[in-house]
């Protein structure tokens, strides 16, 4: 499993911007503090932008609305709707991060392998994220964990496995489950829903924060495309020793 944002890619500024379109045309009222979103779920930083821009709000926006997942649902079916009208700029403002490409690639060309995405990212955002920059084409799509769900990123990461489990046929345990992730919040949740956690220090979290969060293995990045290989066969090798 790959987290999408700053594991993968790096489309941080046409994702800011769909935010505020989308929050605008939602509230009514402009995104002046965005929260953090690393580790996050859109559905949570769509909830933390309203209370920190609550001194802007329209005061014909209720708090019973405010928190409702009417609202959600609008929020996302609008942020779906301005990160597509700006599909565009993906390959002009954002970059797949050093070896990302070549590392997905790799770990799918391994025997028994099945790579999805759990990404705090609504479904359709993620698969434009990836497509962009042709990532998707190694992943299965369709069982991986996204920000439309209302669930933890940890609980999600379940979910997914059970999903690939009826899909395939197979019961994949923890121990055959390796989390990839940027985030302090990514190696919690890799704990949380039982994996194994793999985490990079391209995002906003240092290697030493990584490690002291509990990561099972931490790289600087995902340029060295055997060291990527070697580390998921390394915490799955009780498996694939079995």
């Amino acid at each position: 499993m790959w987290n999408v944002d700053l594991t993968l890619v790096d489309v941080t500024k046409v994702s800011r911007e769909a935010y505020a379109e989308a929050f605008r045309r939602v509230t009514g009222y402009p995104l002046v503090a965005l929260p953090q979103t690393a580790g996050r779920t859109d559905s949570e930083i769509f909830f933390e932008a309203l209370a920190l821009n609550e001194d802007a709000a329209d005061p014909n926006l209720g708090q019973a609305e405010a928190g409702g997942q009417d609202l959600l649902a609008r929020y996302t079916s609008e942020l779906a709707a301005a990160f597509a009208r700006r599909s565009d700029l993906l390959g002009v403002q954002g970059r797949a991060l050093p070896g990302a490409g070549e590392a997905v690639a790799a770990v799918a060309s391994l025997r028994d392998v099945i790579q999805s995405v759990l990404t705090g990212t609504i479904r359709p955002n993620a698969v434009a994220k990836l497509r962009a920059f042709g990532i998707d084409r190694f992943l299965d799509l369709e069982v991986g964990g996204y920000g439309s769900e209302v669930y933890p990123m940890g609980a999600q990461l379940l979910r997914s496995r059970g999903r690939a489990w009826e899909k395939y046929g197979s019961d994949i345990g923890p121990d055959a489950t390796v989390y990839i992730g940027d985030s302090v919040r990514d190696v919690e949740a890799a704990r949380i829903g039982g994996a194994r956690s793999m985490a990079v220090a391209s995002g906003r979290s240092t290697a030493a924060e990584l490690r002291d969060a509990g990561a099972d293995l931490v790289l600087d990045d995902l340029t060295d495309t055997r060291a990527v290989v070697a580390a998921v066969g390394r915490l799955t090798a009780a498996v694939s020793a079995g």
